[in-house]
């Protein structure tokens, strides 16, 4: 880092002494359940974060939801209103159910934090936490810069989603810290993503006495679960599958009902209203006589698409993350994120900024530890480098 600017080497350096101090947050965080749908737990980890945004001078305002957690607007430069903010996001609710912390806390085993949200994202909140914690100390940011902290991404940010876009309308660019792939990468391209509910209506009738009179629900769900699939196009990037299945009444009784729960997944912003189109197609078509079925979304996602403005974002933070020591590439993946939903009002973002981690929503999942620093660095010297803000 000797080819830094005085400033730059500023704010590095105090990065570069916090790691403890990043791994204690890290630990208070992930050692709280908080599971989408666990209100209490979500809102507790939001109070840790605003009390150490506190004990750094930032200014926080809280937006409150009665059934999810509350989302948390940090800010670090008020003198400016007139110039858009760069924004620092993440969510902190994770996958996992109440008393998951019980089963497995937080732990470090060979330079590895594991524990539930480790990577995804709680690592990312704190990486987010220190770089505005840093520029309130040594000023120097090119823009004012933001933070925002939601509370159900994990699925479909049903709450958060217009307080993001309202954000992201807002600002200049976002910084999204998911966390960083394995090989650490960021991620400047996802998939939009899909997730429907659908029912089937038939007929009970016993299945021994009186076999003639049902109507499976259970026979024409399976033609529809094999036509739902046989919509995946690999090429074109776009996946069906029905992850769910449940229904019937007992074994003996000709199935009344039956559900399934459909992820769809697609590149291209047009393939969206074709691929819901096939499916209603599916949905309205009856094989087996006397049924009939309905479709419904229950979560959407939708696509992180490259455009020359988040290219240019992201050469500003490779060349950054090069200065503090890292080698940085961008990948597409086809998971999705809220970056989709910043990123579809206009607003430039990067994805993946976070921490290195893996095995997201799985027992295994994993941080590397050595990894928070210099991520940290990287979005700092990124920050320091864009170009002076314009005023509105």
């Amino acid at each position: 880092m000797s080819n830094l600017t005085p400033q730059e080497l500023k704010v590095t350096q105090w990065l570069a002494s916090q790691r403890e101090a990043m791994v204690t947050l890290l630990r208070d965080a992930v050692n709280i359940d908080s599971g989408s749908y666990d209100k209490a737990g979500v809102d507790a980890v939001g109070q840790r974060f605003v009390d150490f945004f506190h004990e750094h001078g930032l200014v926080t305002a809280r937006e409150a939801n009665d059934r999810f957690g509350e989302a948390i607007h940090i800010r670090l430069d008020d003198t400016r209103p007139n110039e858009k903010p760069v924004l620092l996001m993440g969510h902190r609710d994770t996958v996992f159910p109440k008393g998951e912390v019980a089963r497995r806390p937080f732990s470090i085993d060979n330079g590895r934090a594991y524990g539930p949200g480790v990577c995804d994202m709680k690592g990312g909140l704190v990486l987010n936490a220190f770089v505005l914690a840093a520029f309130k100390r040594f000023g120097g940011a090119p823009a004012p810069l933001a933070g925002l902290i939601t509370s159900d991404e994990e699925i479909a940010s049903p709450s958060s989603r217009p307080i993001i876009e309202h954000a992201a309308r807002q600002a200049r660019c976002v910084f999204n810290s998911e966390p960083g792939r394995p090989n650490g990468n960021v991620v400047t391209g996802r998939k939009g993503g899909v997730f429907l509910g659908f029912e089937v209506f038939g007929k009970a009738a016993h299945s021994g006495g009186n076999f003639e009179k049902g109507i499976s629900a259970i026979g024409e769900l399976a033609h529809k679960v094999l036509a739902m699939h046989a919509l995946t196009d690999l090429p074109r990037g776009i996946t069906v599958n029905v992850g769910i299945i449940k229904g019937g009444q007992s074994v003996n009784t000709t199935a009344p009902q039956a559900e399934g729960q459909i992820d769809l997944r697609y590149i291209r912003p047009e393939d969206r209203a074709t691929a819901l189109a096939a499916l209603q197609a599916i949905i309205d078509r009856a094989t087996v006589p006397g049924t009939t079925a309905k479709l419904e979304i229950r979560g959407e996602f939708l696509p992180l698409a490259a455009t020359p403005a988040a290219e240019e974002l992201f050469a500003i933070y490779r060349h950054a993350a090069a200065d503090a020591g890292l080698q940085v590439a961008g990948e597409f993946t086809g998971g999705c994120a809220d970056s989709g939903f910043t990123a579809a009002v206009g607003c430039p973002t990067l994805c993946a900024t976070g921490p290195v981690g893996g095995n997201a929503h799985t027992a295994e999942e994993y941080l590397e530890i050595d990894s928070l620093v210099p991520r940290a660095q990287a979005m700092a010297l990124a920050i320091l480098r864009l170009p002076p803000s314009e005023q509105r």
